[in-house]
Parts: structure tokens; sequence; C-alpha cells
């Protein structure tokens, strides 16, 4: 079966890695444009054929369809990639494009969902869903759900999404390239969807405000992903940014001298 990958990130690249080790034909690879891949190197390093390498960005540019056309593809496989695909390009595909997504669908379909399932308090996960023109909106075919703890941040749980994600691929994938998985169709009236601008527009925190001490404390753990900076108040027209570290009694446990705190 040819195969085309549209990838991006440390899963699109394990993915990749997945089909190429059970013998999958890549007749393509779309990838982001250089300054917005992650993990590219490691991504290109195993691309085995680099003359079959497209732009994500470029997919309406007619050169650029045609030589997505010209690979006569079957299937199309996505994992983190950041771009719409439109009916044009879906038709290319006689067996449809199927996307890994780090959520437990119809929850937090778009961007963030490590971040909205502490926000909101919605199911964490991972789906693989046929892809539409909608934004997540496609059929079902396997999901993993994932334990958001108190304890977690957007970074740690987004780390056990990754995980969920490629486990949820590398069991999935023999039924899914046999067609034997049935789909489930997701309500359009069901489930959350969030942009990018939705997290953005909460990353200032007013100091004068009153916050729930829940919601302030979710606020900033669900922004808390090293390096990037996420929740911040204004002091003397400078941005402070907030991180939060979160600690269960369990591993605060040690030896506990006089002064009531633990050996250091």
């Amino acid at each position: 079966m040819r195969i085309v990958f549209f990838g991006n990130n440390r899963v699109g690249w394990q993915v990749l890695r997945h089909l190429q080790e059970a013998g999958e034909e890549i007749a393509g690879f779309v990838l982001h444009p250089p300054e917005r891949r992650k993990f590219g190197g490691e991504i290109l390093a195993d691309a085995a054929a680099p003359d079959a390498l497209l732009d994500g960005s470029r997919l309406s540019d007619p050169d650029v369809f045609g030589r997505l056309r010209d690979l006569r593809p079957e299937m199309g496989v996505s994992a983190f990639f950041g771009y719409l695909l439109r009916r044009e390009i879906l038709d290319l595909f006689p067996r449809g494009v199927i996307n890994l997504h780090p959520a437990l669908l119809p929850y937090n379909r778009g961007a963030h969902p490590n971040a909205w399932s502490i926000l909101d308090g919605t199911p964490a996960g991972a789906t693989i869903h046929m892809v539409d023109e909608g934004i997540d909106t496609g059929d079902i075919l396997a999901q993993r759900a994932v334990a958001a703890d108190p304890t977690d941040t957007a970074e740690t749980l987004y780390r056990k999404l990754e995980e969920a994600c490629i486990g949820l691929f590398a069991d999935s994938w023999p039924a899914i390239r046999t067609g034997s998985l049935p789909r489930r169709s997701q309500s359009p009236s069901c489930g959350t969807f969030h942009r990018v601008r939705d997290l953005e527009r909460l990353a200032e925190i007013d100091p004068e405000a009153s916050y729930p001490a829940g919601r302030l404390i979710d606020l900033i753990r669900a922004q808390t992903f090293p390096p990037y900076g996420g929740a911040f108040v204004r002091r003397n027209g400078r941005k402070i940014y907030l991180r939060m570290e979160l600690l269960d009694e369990e591993s605060l446990k040690g030896p506990v001298h006089g002064n009531g705190h633990p050996d250091r």
C-alpha cells in the first residue's frame, strides 16, 4: 500500500518509524516548512525517499499538488501535522487519510488539548480518526484514555498524551491497514473546540482581580510548559512569567530532622 506521510514533532517521527519497521511503502513525505518543523532532522534522517519531500504549507500550489497526485497514493497518515487538507487533496487517497490527535475526541478538537483538559476538566486521551474537511471532526477509528492527574502541568500531560498516541498507533495500525476497524461518527453538537488564540487570551493574570483559588492554579499549570512563556503578570512594564510545580505528599516523604524539614 502506497502511503503518504504527513507529520511533525516527536509523535510524527515515531509514527514514521513504525510504518517503516512494518515494511510499508512510504511514497511521499509532507512536512512543515523548515522554520516550523519539530524533530525535522530525525524525520528527514529516516525518510527513505528524500526526493519525495513536499512542503505542507504549499499544498495549494498547483505544482506541489501535482507532485502529490503523481505519487499515486492509496492512504495518507497524518501525525501532528498542522495544515488543513482540502477536499481536492483528500480525494487523491482512495483509502482516505487518517490522523492522530492528542485528545479524546470529540473533546478538545483543535489546539492545545493538553491545556484544555486541565482548564475545562474534560477527558484526556489519544484518538485516531479519518480526516475530513473539518478540524478533528472525522469518524473515529480508535481511542485511548489518559488519566489527567491533579499534579499535571501542560508539559507533563502533553508527555503522557505523546506516549498514548505512539502506543495507540502501534497497536491499531494492523487493523487500520486491513480496514477492519469500525468507524464511529462524531456528532457536531458534542465535544469542545479551541483555537490557538483561545489560550493566548488567558495568558495574562490580573493581580488586582479575584480568582477562585482552584481556577488560578489551573490557569497557571495549564500554561506551564518550559521553555514557553505561558501565564504572566505585568510589573513595571515588564511581563513576569509564572510557572508551577505541583507535588503530591508521597514525593515529599523522606528523613525528617528536628527542624521539621526533610533531609536535603
